[in-house]
């Protein structure tokens, strides 16, 4: 009678879980205010064991420190196998000596190769499958992941074990969680300035409600044909998220800048990135230059007092001469001009343009890019970066299926925010 028992509650939760995942994966995301990093939370293994890790759109797979790491139902993927095929595996791991083999520590392991972006350290590690659950029973079993050891997580958030790749990978999360729940290759994230956020995979429609999917735009995912990671074969294209940003306009007035910096080269430098580890957005110098001079102006008009400047910052300004909004201070608007119509463009107010330093300064939460590399052999550099700070409370669809971003502005000038979508 027990195992009948057993067998029945197996039944229901294999009924509830394949339920849940028709409904897509979703997972909630927090900020951490020390050091403004974005993260998740999921389970791994038998144990079930609570795993933190950073979001990163650019990351290739998910990898975590698995020193503390224990599960009966993890295995390694072999060298030279498919699954190792598949996750690009580098090379063949045979020097580990334990007696007692584990996640982290097995021998004819495919291999890997982690990055870790915060102090750019690269680790030769390896690669193991297991099941992947979420808080609302979501289980995507055979999850390809990577581990690292404790001493990789240098950077990282206070907390969080690891990250989580988004990248255009046959091994990021959701290329894993659409195939393995026969899914439309398609996610969905909201990064927070507070409270809870969420990252959606699969099924996007509950964060695009009716009341929010009016506030929408689209715009081409483009890709660059050179790769942009510190990893790479040759002949790679890259594997992060880049959009066709034509211009740059600050209170409606169009920056007078080449037209060459906003796209690619024959080597892959340029073009506008989105990263969710670059916490302001970057713009390369002769972006940035132009770019705060006309703001500073355009604040001035406004009334706006400039005060002495705050690294990593170029143009700050007195608190108390700044109007508030419901979209946060009232600052020049800046427009990140699209493909298309006069109704094209990315416009950034004053939430997720300013940064307050104090209640005495308020600065333009940009900063400066790096100079083209050279010589033209080390990987490209991206013109424009847009940051985590600049995504903060705008809902960002990314539609693999049809190679489309959609995007609102902030979510706060409608009274809305990524907490309550």
């Amino acid at each position: 009678m027990g195992s009948l028992h057993y067998s029945f509650l197996v039944f229901l939760a294999i009924l509830v879980s394949s339920a849940n995942a028709q409904n897509g994966l979703h997972l909630p995301v927090r900020k951490d205010p020390k050091t403004l990093q974005h993260y998740t939370t999921f389970q791994m293994g038998s144990n079930r064991a609570d795993i933190n890790t950073v979001i990163d759109l650019g990351a290739e797979h998910l990898w975590f420190a698995c020193d503390d790491y224990t599960s009966n139902s993890y295995s390694p993927i072999p060298c030279w196998s498919s699954k190792c095929e598949l996750a690009k595996g580098s090379g063949c791991i045979v020097e580990c000596h334990r007696s007692d083999p584990r996640p982290g520590c097995t021998n004819n392991t495919c291999g890997s190769s982690n990055f870790n972006p915060f102090e750019e350290f690269l680790s030769g590690e390896g690669y193991y499958e297991d099941t992947l659950y979420t808080k609302d029973n979501v289980q995507v079993p055979q999850f390809i992941f990577s581990c690292a050891s404790n001493d990789f997580l240098q950077g990282l958030a206070s907390g969080t074990v690891g990250m989580l790749g988004l990248a255009r990978t046959q091994i990021s999360l959701h290329k894993q969680v659409t195939g393995k729940l026969n899914l439309a290759d398609k996610f969905s994230l909201c990064l927070p300035s507070s409270g809870l956020g969420k990252l959606s995979i699969g099924d996007v429609s509950s964060s695009s409600k009716s009341d929010i999917s009016s506030f929408l735009k689209s715009t081409a995912l483009i890709i660059n044909p050179n790769s942009t990671s510190p990893v790479h074969g040759e002949g790679d294209a890259a594997v992060e998220y880049f959009i066709d940003v034509k211009s740059i306009r600050v209170n409606g007035e169009t920056l007078s800048v080449k037209d060459s910096y906003f796209s690619f080269d024959k080597n892959g430098n340029g073009g506008t990135k989105i990263s969710t580890i670059q916490n302001y957005t970057a713009l390369h110098p002769t972006i940035y230059k132009p770019f705060t001079r006309a703001f500073v102006k355009a604040a001035s008009d406004m009334k706006i007092k400039s005060v002495a400047a705050v690294a990593p910052f170029r143009a700050c300004f007195s608190s108390s001469s700044i109007s508030k909004t419901s979209a946060g201070p009232a600052v020049p608007a800046i427009d990140l001009v699209l493909p298309g119509n006069t109704d094209a463009y990315w416009r950034i107010n004053g939430a997720n343009s300013m940064v307050e330093i104090d209640q005495k300064t308020t600065c333009l939460g940009f900063v400066e890019g790096e100079q083209r590399p050279k010589p033209a052999t080390a990987w490209p550099t991206t013109s424009i970066v847009i940051g985590s700070h600049q995504l903060e409370e705008n809902l960002l669809v990314f539609d693999l299926v049809s190679s489309q971003l959609h995007f609102t502005s902030s979510l706060l000038a409608h009274g809305k925010s990524c907490s309550r979508v």
